[in-house]
């Protein structure tokens, strides 16, 4: 058997070996071991001077030195701190109650909390696991369809392995060197996109059907208010934003109000009245941020970087006015020299025009003896076997190719200045006024309902909303890296569950424990793959795979859906991370000859891959649900909750091959194309 054949061979084992249930990083190693062994075999050697051997620790020390890893344990402590913490049910609960008017308002509220949480944890598995134990039981006990209860939940559950911060992109990152920032920036847009169009298909199957979601009693749509806001709304206004303007005002008669064994006072009308601003001021510092960013922090960058560029230029300038004011005389103004009268004259013998140097009638020569570029003496004498040096060079470039994060990942994730956007004015301005007709429209109907519901939720979703901005917004500004980022995130995590209480010493260490645990079979993941990727380079799998494709003759798009196409098979009976670490890398080398943005193609993987759990028949999230639902919900119900939702994510990697925007306007406004 040739050594392509056996790459092949190794290639198509590899699956079959982890479809039988082995672990799939020491199938990697064992694997990537035997055939290496066969590969580098020598019968005139010892069996231990084998050179895979040395390769082993090679890609073991290039694995655990890549400084992208490092986040990962942070970002797994963050996920596993809140997942422990249990803060979900109050979420829940809040969440439902503002979206209590829209149809199918359980369902939206479980969408809703399954994007943001899966924002905060990143996994998959305890998403679904958690919801389908807080929103199956009220959703099935409400009446909803068990497939729409079914499919909001798994599809809500698998958005966090998309946006950031994720863990599938730091993965994917090391793999393929790129910035982990510039891919948290391209999936940004899309993750939520996606999110969009779940809401939209939700709202709209009940809008046409609204037997699949009925409408809740009214009793469940109602929040309790508390007896002193009824009685301020008495004394003052029915409407609490005017009541409590004017209490703080004139709290003389607001002091008096005294309800059981609560007494209001001052300082609890000014949290009030706070409380209630908080959707004006979220609105309000959003708007200045993106101002401020946009048309003061990048203009000024842009001076200082014209007024640097100005000075490298001055000394250029500067000498030749020297040159110019030392040929001029004392006198007034510039003269010109003596004899000069006449005009500018051509030197003598130049009448015929600017003449070569003697000896340049044939052209610019090269000087003596420079005819041609010699090699040093014994360059020639490392000489390899005949055939062998194409094949040689390409296995040494093929190794390295798909592990290129291995110490030499893409740092270039500063963020650029641009100038100001075309028509940034305009939207910004019609942003404003569309934000300030809602709010007014928001703060028209505002009563003590819902100021109640306005204190739930900045009480429950709001800490995590200003972990996650937080986390997120000092990578993609540069504040950060990933790494400091994700440690900022993890102490976040712990602060919000001591805080709320929920977060003991038991559950502290079953976060940790769980942490140590995934931690150590992604790196065990990465030495396998980088051994299992250099063993099947060399060879010769890698080579063959690229002719087969170049021998297609396949256009940029053709190649995007097939290599689309064979990862969504793929994601059938693999997870994301064998496909990450061991089919991703088989593509990495072809994206340059098909001038594919590595980029642009990652993000389409990582929605791909979300793709793959949703769709049978081996999809995770349906089994991580049945585990967790009640008795008479079968896994086919599942199944054809599903199904749409997978069929909305095919729709938006269309969308993201006709408009490639979507996914690299982002990174290529913060930090250059």
């Amino acid at each position: 058997m040739s050594d392509p054949a056996l790459g092949l061979t190794m290639l198509a084992l590899i699956v079959v070996v982890i479809m039988m249930g082995f672990p799939t990083a020491f199938t990697l190693m064992g694997l990537g071991m035997a055939f290496g062994f066969t590969a580098f075999y020598d019968p005139s050697q010892p069996w231990l001077d084998n050179k895979i051997f040395n390769l082993m620790v090679q890609r073991t020390f290039g694995a655990m030195t890549n400084d992208t890893l490092l986040s990962i344990p942070l970002f797994v402590l963050m996920g596993y701190v809140m997942e422990r913490g249990a803060l979900v049910d109050k979420m829940f609960h809040s969440v439902q109650l503002a979206f209590r008017r829209l149809p199918g308002s359980l369902a939206v509220a479980t969408l809703v909390i399954c994007t943001f949480w899966g924002i905060a944890s990143g996994l998959v598995g305890a998403v679904v696991v958690l919801m389908g134990v807080i929103a199956m039981r009220p959703m099935l006990n409400a009446g909803y369809d068990t497939r729409l209860a079914a499919g909001v939940i798994t599809a809500g559950g698998t958005l966090g392995i998309l946006i950031p911060p994720s863990v599938m992109i730091i993965v994917y990152a090391a793999v393929a060197g790129q910035s982990v920032v510039k891919l948290y920036a391209a999936a940004m847009f899309p993750g939520f996109f996606l999110a969009f169009l779940y809401l939209v298909y939700v709202i709209g199957w009940v809008l046409i059907d609204p037997k699949v979601a009925p409408k809740l009693p009214e009793e469940k749509l109602r929040a309790p208010v508390s007896p002193w806001l009824q009685a301020l709304s008495q004394q003052y206004s029915p409407r609490i934003l005017p009541a409590l303007f004017t209490a703080v005002l004139r709290p003389q008669r607001a002091l008096q109000i005294q309800v059981a064994e609560l007494r209001v006072s001052w300082w609890l009308l000014v949290k009030s009245l706070a409380m209630s601003l908080v959707p004006l001021i979220s609105v309000l510092v959003t708007l200045a941020a993106v101002w401020w960013y946009v048309v003061i922090h990048s203009q000024a960058e842009n001076n200082a970087a014209d007024a640097a560029q100005a000075t490298i230029s001055q000394p250029a300038e500067a000498d030749s006015n020297t040159t110019l004011k030392e040929a001029a005389p004392q006198g007034g103004g510039v003269a010109e020299p003596p004899g000069a009268s006449d005009g500018v004259k051509e030197p003598p013998g130049a009448s015929n025009g600017v003449q070569e140097p003697p000896g340049a009638s044939n052209g610019v020569q090269e000087p003596p003896g420079s005819e041609s570029v010699k090699a040093p003496p014994g360059a020639n004498d490392v000489q390899l076997p005949p055939g062998a040096e194409s094949d040689s060079k390409k296995a040494e470039a093929d190794s390295d190719a798909p592990m290129q994060a291995l110490g030499d990942g893409d740092t270039s994730d500063a963020p650029k200045t641009e100038p100001v956007p075309e028509n940034f004015y305009t939207g910004f301005y019609i942003s404003c006024v569309l934000l300030a007709g809602l709010l007014f429209w928001y703060y028209k109907g505002f009563d003590g309902e819902q100021f109640e519901i306005l204190d739930m939720l900045v009480k429950s979703v709001m800490p995590l909303g200003i972990l996650t901005v937080v986390v997120l917004g000092v990578i993609l500004l540069g504040i950060t890296t990933a790494t400091e980022s994700a440690a900022v995130g993890a102490a976040g995590a712990f602060v919000m569950a001591w805080v709320s209480g929920s977060l003991d010493f038991q559950r502290t260490k079953e976060a940790v424990f769980l942490t140590a645990k995934t931690t150590s079979m992604v790196c065990w993941l990465f030495v396998g793959s980088a051994l299992f990727s250099a063993v099947f380079a060399i060879l010769g799998g890698q080579r063959l795979v690229e002719e087969w494709v170049m021998a297609l003759n396949l256009s940029p798009i053709q190649f995007l859906l097939l290599s689309q196409a064979i990862i969504f098979i793929l994601g059938w009976p693999l997870e994301w991370t064998e496909i990450i670490v061991i089919f991703v890398p088989i593509f990495l080398p072809l994206l340059s000859h098909f001038q594919i943005d590595p980029i642009l193609w990652g993000v389409l993987v990582f929605v791909n891959l979300q793709a793959a759990f949703l769709s049978p028949p081996v999809a995770m999230s349906a089994f991580y649900l049945k585990g967790v639902s009640p008795p008479h919900v079968t896994i086919n119900q599942i199944f054809a909750g599903m199904m749409p939702y997978m069929l909305i994510v095919i729709l938006c990697m269309v969308l993201m091959y006709i408009w490639p925007g979507l996914t690299l306007w982002l990174p290529n406004f913060l930090y250059g194309g």
